[in-house]
């Protein structure tokens, strides 16, 4: 592995004629299809990302993919939780069609997917890190997935259907298997490659060369940290996903001594206990015991190396126990959670930047589509919130950067309407291929060719689904659409509650103005532009089915 402190970022402009010859590459007077890199991390926001414009962390390789192509403004996931829209990339088709509607779900790897029309047509495939979709992967050559979740250290890897625990960090251990991947290829075919990192997901643990990194720095606080939810229903008071109440002080924050860490603990089954006490209790030991299975995962010196970056923060804790006020301690657990989520998304950087130079030495670099989304966004302290899953801004919106200089145009910056269903179909048709007729994604080809520009007879709207109700972080099902200026959302099934909110003018989502009457024409529309995104999707009846969900431990 690279040292990292050796890495480079090299910027390299080109200016070719977007022909479909130039789209296709040529090599030695012969047609040469793209490569194709899809590189997710998971949970990663674009209020993470320098070049989405983030004063919270630096991320020069992933500038670098910004600088030298595309950057999509406005993409969007159509249901913000991990394998849904893992199902809904590899698909190019919603939730409710491709089936995998929550992270419950067993993903039917029978159907079409992206990855195996490529195959067909003669590219080499591999899918490597984490999959989450509870089922083996289908249409790939090569294929090493994270088990569910995954771990930070050590990760357990299943690899063409045998098990192999991989030491080191997970993050490196990623890129080190795709590096492997390209290394022993058939170089006289293309590749398409999903790189899928399980970082910066939830609990953020940094890589050892990453640890106490972020001491020093004082993160700035978003405006609403401290919202008390006035301006919205019963849904947004009714979550539990708030830093300052619902983050585990043991697996969120770490605050266990290595003498904490070595005692044993038992989840209750039965007793006389009250039941919300006993799910309080076993909530806490999960949390203790989920720590304490990934600490152990370590070697002993990293372990040592763990305990001393994370001694000031336990006992800075101690010294706060039942002397500072709810919001002082709100405060400061955000310090704690921004400290970890932002070293992990160092590790990620460092990684995409390392890819980035194999992929430059071995001369593949400009023949290949290279593509960098999360699975959604994140909140990181809006609205006091950790996770995703609402249809609020920081978690629908998700970043996308293309990279292509044979067809996309350096720095440029769109505004286009995306999804993550679009890739699918955006894929197969940079491949030359016809893209079928039951994906519902659109293909940003034409945006990507065009310098950016919006499409005649584009999307004006986006359409949102999420199911997991009753589950974790209690967010309850809704639907809804986002336009450029208006986002409708209706909260369904043990409620009934329409929110609407003004982009322009409250576009941090403050202030439901459903039913304010200066906006009744506004409310109209958009329940016309919903009715007929439904009818478009077939998702026409959404609050009749009945869904049931199963609370396990791998769906935090």
């Amino acid at each position: 592995m690279k040292n990292f402190d050796s890495m480079r970022c090299r910027v390299r402009y080109a200016a070719v004629p977007l022909t479909l010859a130039a789209l296709a590459g040529c090599s030695e007077g012969h047609t040469r299809r793209p490569n194709i890199i899809v590189m997710m991390t998971d949970d990663h926001t674009a209020q993470a990302m320098s070049c989405y414009g983030s004063l919270l962390v630096e991320t020069p390789n992933l500038d670098r993919l910004a600088r030298e192509g595309m950057l999509f403004e406005n993409c969007y996931v159509s249901n913000a939780i991990s394998g849904p829209s893992r199902a809904c990339i590899l698909t190019g088709k919603y939730s409710h069609v491709n089936g995998f509607t929550d992270n419950s779900r067993t993903f039917d790897g029978d159907q079409q997917t992206f990855p195996k029309l490529l195959h067909d047509a003669g590219y080499q495939t591999a899918m490597i890190g984490k999959w989450h979709l509870n089922s083996d992967p289908q249409g790939f050559d090569f294929w090493s997935i994270l088990v569910r979740q995954g771990e930070y250290y050590s990760p357990l890897f299943i690899e063409n259907g045998e098990e192999r625990i991989e030491p080191g960090y997970v993050t490196d251990v990623i890129t080190d298997k795709a590096i492997g991947f390209l290394e022993r290829r058939d170089k006289s075919r293309p590749f398409a490659m999903l790189y899928y990192h399980k970082a910066p997901h939830r609990n953020w643990m940094p890589a050892q060369r990453h640890l106490g990194i972020n001491d020093d720095r004082v993160f700035p606080e978003p405006f609403n940290l401290l919202d008390d939810y006035s301006g919205r229903g019963s849904a947004a008071r009714g979550q539990a996903m708030e830093i300052g109440r619902d983050m585990w002080p043991e697996w969120d924050l770490k605050l266990m001594t290595p003498e904490q860490l070595a005692q044993s603990y038992v989840l209750e089954t039965s007793g006389d206990a009250n039941k919300d006490d006993v799910s309080r209790a076993n909530d806490w030991r999960s949390s203790v015991m989920q720590y304490q299975a990934a600490y152990n995962r370590m070697t002993p010196e990293e372990r040592a190396n763990w305990d001393r970056a994370y001694a000031p923060r336990i006992a800075e804790y101690e010294r706060m126990k039942g002397r500072v006020s709810q919001e002082e301690l709100t405060r400061w657990k955000y310090q704690q959670y921004m400290k970890d989520y932002c070293a992990v998304i160092k590790g990620v950087d460092e990684n995409v930047g390392r890819l980035l130079d194999y992929l430059e030495e071995i001369g593949e670099l400009d023949n290949t589509i290279i593509v960098y989304t999360s699975d959604q966004g994140f909140f990181l302290g809006e609205h006091g919130w950790f996770d995703k899953r609402f249809m609020y801004e920081e978690c629908q919106r998700t970043p996308l950067l293309v990279r292509y200089p044979k067809a996309v145009a350096a720095g440029v910056r769109t505004k286009a309407l995306a999804m993550n269903i679009d890739l699918a179909p955006t894929f197969v048709d940079m491949a030359g291929l016809e893209v079928p007729a039951d994906m519902q994604g659109r293909s940003l080809k034409g945006v990507l060719t065009s310098g950016g520009k919006t499409p005649e007879a584009w999307r004006t709207g986006v359409y949102y689904h999420y199911y997991e109700y009753p589950s974790w972080h209690s967010v309850k099902r809704h639907y809804g659409v986002r336009t450029n200026d208006y986002k409708l959302i209706h909260f369904y099934n043990d409620v009934d509650e329409w929110e609407l909110y003004d982009l322009k003018k409250d576009p941090h989502e403050m202030c439901n103005v459903y039913n304010d009457p200066g906006y009744a024409p506004v409310r109209s529309d958009m329940h016309a532009r919903l009715e007929k995104l439904q009818q478009e999707c077939g998702d026409t009846d959404p609050c009749e089915r009945e869904y049931e969900f199963f609370r396990g431990a791998d769906r935090l």
